[in-house]
């Protein structure tokens, strides 16, 4: 399955969004906040406000329980999260986007809206059954989320550094099961 560009994107901030809060910490002031909007080319309202970065890092445990949940959950938080944000499906075209669906106005706030496009995005997710493509990381010590795009559903850590660590761990283990040479 291959997503809409904007369906995919937004999983992808909501996933960074979650994984930020896990070590080290990646989004924790105001400027975070303004890469993470230009990074994940959001548009609309923007304050660069403390408040502002409170009410997007406290929506953390919602969308990692969204992200979780099993289809009939998720379904639910969807439902929910669209009815509070009062979301009215709209299509809009702005550069350097063709047509996409945004559900909230531009002038909602950011946390609105992040909150309002992931639950939009996991409608596709939930309609197509593939809530296999989010998952927590394998690795034990890490609680980051995955977000698997690929063809082969082969992603199972949440960053390089995970992935690296298991396999470098994987290697230590195969060659002290080796006999010695010596």
């Amino acid at each position: 399955m291959v997503f809409t560009h904007d369906t995919a994107g937004a999983l992808q901030s909501a996933v960074e969004l979650v994984n930020s809060g896990e070590p080290p910490v990646t989004i924790a002031t105001v400027a975070d906040l303004g890469a993470f909007f230009v990074k994940h080319v959001y548009t609309g309202r923007h304050d660069g406000t403390q408040a502002e970065l409170g009410e997007v890092l406290a929506l953390r445990p919602r969308l990692r329980e969204l992200l979780t949940a099993d289809r009939d959950t998720a379904a639910l938080l969807v439902n929910d999260m669209l009815a509070e944000a009062g979301a009215v499906p709209q299509l809009v075209r702005h550069p350097p986007v063709d047509w996409h669906i945004h559900a909230v106005p531009a002038e909602a706030p950011l946390a609105t809206r992040i909150l309002v496009e992931t639950a939009m995005a996991m409608i596709d997710v939930i309609r197509e059954d593939e809530l296999s493509r989010l998952a927590v990381c394998a690795d034990d010590g890490c609680a980051g989320l995955v977000l698997d795009l690929s063809r082969n559903r082969s992603r199972r850590y949440c960053s390089t550094t995970c992935s690296n660590r298991n396999a470098q761990a994987a290697h230590r283990a195969r060659r002290a099961d080796q006999p010695s040479t010596a």
